[in-house]
């Protein structure tokens, strides 16, 4: 009983969480429409295995990681069609765009809140306002928004929110979910048991059981409540504003080096604290393997899983060093960084590591390392 408390408690704190006008004028909303997965991976295949089938049209973007490209690609391959939206130099949607690319078949409009290779934030309440007018349902992926900042279904027009909760929410791994929107429908794509009403043949239609099936992962989720309400306690505004502060001194630091390229928009109010950068001359899996060796600084180097976005910036095959932030670095260690990141550029690297000195763009001789370092997500 007391897990089912804790559960049911935590469907209520995520919907309040994400719906914050509603809870702050007292309208109440169905907990019971926080939607638990093990992952954004998860949330978003059942996101749109629910609302894409043969004939129908998504649109979608450049900036979408794997996780939303796959699953409408497998679509695509069995019969339904998709747009997909290019970003500006900058890093932002023309929500026109997305109004333009819908059709009288879309049945989905499914984008990223901010992108896990640029950390550019989109105009959602421009976005959803539009697939109001379009009559048409948004999906949110908020993998890297959600518990940095600020995020409201109601006032945003999102009818499915996706997100993962081992990132900015502070919950374990194998933790995420999907909220639904009160007036959102979706068809279920996982069967099996629920632990209610068991004789039923038949998966049940009612949230949460329409998109659960299985035990819950319920230490996992007891986990994520702790993190969400440790977010909540020390004020996701102050948590932004140390983030951003940080951010803001790595790309005012990288700006003044020579060579050393930023993609996104440097404006900071409209980024999270993800940066991805290239160093002229070297390939990015080099710099991000000397930053750890030689000064213990982690960062992810490759595609990000985004490969369309990393095509439309020129930076693909070999792909981006990414640098991210949390409330728990200091001033001192982004100083450190960009002192390392001014010695990496300032010496010529060793031939056979130079970008594309190698033909076949796999394997370079006497590394340490495999290409799958290449390609962190």
């Amino acid at each position: 009983l007391k897990a089912e408390e804790m559960i049911h408690g935590t469907r209520k704190l995520l919907t309040d969480f994400f719906n914050p006008s509603l809870f702050a004028a007292g309208i109440p909303k169905d907990p019971n429409r926080m939607v638990f997965t093990l992952n954004a991976t998860m949330s978003l295949n059942l996101i749109i295995n629910g609302l894409v089938g043969v004939g129908d049209h998504v649109v979608t973007t450049l900036l979408e990681h794997n996780s939303v490209i796959r699953p409408v690609n497998h679509w695509v391959k069995a019969g339904a069609e998709s747009t997909f939206v290019a970003p500006d130099a900058e890093g932002y949607l023309d929500p026109e765009d997305i109004r333009r690319a819908i059709k009288a078949n879309t049945t989905l409009v499914i984008l990223n809140h901010g992108s896990n290779v640029s950390g550019v934030v989109q105009d959602l309440k421009a976005i959803g306002a539009i697939c109001r007018e379009e009559g048409v349902p948004l999906a949110v992926d908020a993998s890297q928004t959600a518990g940095v900042i600020p995020i409201d279904m109601m006032e945003s027009n999102i009818s499915f929110l996706a997100f993962t909760g081992h990132k900015s929410m502070f919950g374990p791994p194998g933790t995420g979910g999907i909220c639904v929107a009160d007036d959102a429908e979706i068809r279920g794509t996982i069967y099996g048991g629920t632990g209610v009403r068991s004789a039923y043949p038949y998966h049940l239609e009612e949230y949460p059981y329409r998109l659960e099936a299985g035990t819950l992962n319920m230490a996992g989720i007891a986990g994520l409540s702790a993190g969400v309400r440790w977010v909540i306690e020390k004020g996701l505004e102050n948590i932004h504003a140390h983030e951003m502060k940080l951010i803001g001194m790595l790309q005012d630091g990288f700006s003044q080096i020579p060579g050393v390229k930023i993609y996104g928009t440097m404006n900071l109010k409209d980024r999270v604290p993800t940066m991805s950068v290239t160093l002229e001359n070297y390939d990015a899996a080099d710099v991000g393997a000397f930053l750890d060796v030689d000064h213990d600084i982690l960062t992810r180097t490759g595609l990000h899983c985004a490969p369309l976005l990393h095509e439309h910036y020129g930076t693909a095959p070999r792909g981006t060093v990414r640098f991210s932030v949390g409330p728990f670095n200091t001033e001192e260690q982004i100083i450190k960084t960009i002192k390392a990141v001014e010695i990496v550029q300032s010496q010529r690297p060793p031939e056979v590591w130079v970008a594309g000195a190698v033909d076949d763009g796999r394997k370079f001789p006497d590394r340490p390392w495999d290409w799958d370092m290449r390609d962190g997500c």
